[in-house]
């Protein structure tokens, strides 16, 4: 077989482990040094293949790459950036196609969420469309835990370990001085459609008697006078209240809470600010003392108590990824597949990204308690073993050691190019 280059980017907002699926995919190109010569990192994901801004991990040390599994963030740079057809913008797909041939890139592996499910489904017809031969592999990941098809998404689990440690530390905290002081604690959180991430929090308590003792979600339309009686409710049980509230929380006519009236660059409205708008209906409502908190990229990088469960699909995913292109299988992607609930067993299995890209996965409704506050037992089922385990990173100086890459670039060999 010849031997040929990759290519590997990373898209989206990042999560406390998506660097340990870039140490996968890295490590199994490595192991195949008769089939693929170089793999480039994108700076700064799909824009570094069209501006031509390369990184070259062969000149990244191994312990460099090993270390990559035990750091948060985008090792090589993200970016919010989404392909739009090939019909309107032609130009950007032939320049993808200049830069994969100037390099002799026929391997593309795109880390991402659902919209980056879709650029990569793009890139693959490339080959197709285009007449270049290119093998375009999808790396799941996503903290929203909504990409269908696989049983949960990398990056998920670390989060929910999080939100759901957060939220009981939280419920401590407010139950030691509720007597005299706050009664009511929210908690934001991400999930602008799919109320995953909130509904994680309920971990941090074995029923709904415990903190937290609301959860709103996106799927469940925001009904004020039933939250602010089971608020109250709470409040009045247990001398506190403790809620997770999803920043895609919304109205039975789609409004959001807080939409704050933008939008990003893959056209998704600009949330953020529920919390607040939640704490004011607690005043106006009922003139409980509140504070309220939003997790915001604290939740998404906590890599120092991520969960091992999710590390280790993570790095899977992304050395599967390598094997699929290889074996020539084109426009897929690799899932999680749940094969046993207790004992906890899973494995990865492949599926088509013509079944995956834009399209989400909501929490179905016999995860969620029948009153549309809380998580009923089949979610605590379902979410439980996913937050299994701990894979603490080493310390330095008391602080959690991360990566340190040399990001040696790649010489251009084309003209500039303008988005």
């Amino acid at each position: 077989m010849a031997k040929h280059n990759a290519f590997y980017a990373q898209s989206g907002g990042v999560t406390a482990v998506i660097n340990a699926s870039a140490c996968g995919v890295i490590e199994a190109c490595r192991q195949h040094p008769d089939r693929i010569g170089h793999l480039y990192a994108g700076h700064n994901g799909i824009i570094g293949a069209l501006m031509e801004d390369l990184i070259d991990t062969n000149a990244e040390s191994d312990q460099s790459i090993t270390a990559l599994r035990h750091t948060p963030g985008g090792a090589f740079g993200s970016c919010r950036y989404k392909l739009k057809s090939i019909e309107t913008h032609r130009a950007e797909y032939e320049r993808l196609i200049e830069v994969f041939k100037a390099h002799d890139i026929r391997y593309f592996f795109y880390n991402g969420g659902g919209d980056s499910a879709d650029t990569c489904l793009k890139v693959s017809q490339l080959s197709e469309t285009m007449g270049y031969p290119l093998t375009a592999i999808h790396v799941p990941k996503t903290v929203d835990n909504d990409l269908p098809i696989t049983d949960n998404s990398p990056g998920f689990g670390s989060v929910a370990k999080y939100v759901a440690t957060s939220t009981r530390e939280a419920a401590l905290d407010i139950e030691s001085m509720c007597a005299t002081s706050t009664k009511v604690f929210i908690l934001e959180v991400m999930g602008r459609h799919a109320g995953w991430i909130a509904a994680a929090g309920a971990l941090a308590g074995d029923n709904d008697q415990q903190a937290p003792h609301v959860i709103i979600f996106p799927e469940i339309a925001f009904d004020r006078d039933k939250v602010m009686a089971r608020i109250d409710d709470a409040v009045s049980r247990h001398g506190f209240c403790v809620v997770v509230v999803s920043e895609g929380a919304q109205y039975a006519d789609g409004t959001f809470l807080a939409d704050a009236g933008s939008t990003d660059a893959f056209g998704h409205k600009q949330l953020g600010g529920v919390a607040p708008t939640l704490a004011g209906m607690v005043k106006d409502d009922l003139g409980h003392k509140y504070h309220w908190a939003v997790a915001d990229y604290l939740q998404r990088a906590a890599r120092h108590i991520a969960s091992r469960t999710d590390v280790e699909q993570a790095y899977a995913v992304g050395k599967v990824a390598v094997e699929l292109a290889l074996d020539g299988q084109n426009s897929m992607m690799p899932t999680i597949k749940r094969v046993c609930e207790s004992p906890y067993e899973w494995k990865i299995e492949p599926a088509p990204l013509a079944e995956i890209a834009n399209n989400e996965k909501f929490m179905p409704r016999e995860y969620i308690s029948d009153d549309g506050l809380h998580i009923s037992d089949a979610g605590r089922r379902y979410l439980s073993p996913l937050i299994q385990g701990e894979d603490f990173p080493p310390f330095d100086n008391g602080l959690p050691r991360v990566a340190k890459l040399e990001k040696v670039k790649v010489e251009r060999k084309l003209a500039p190019f303008s988005l």
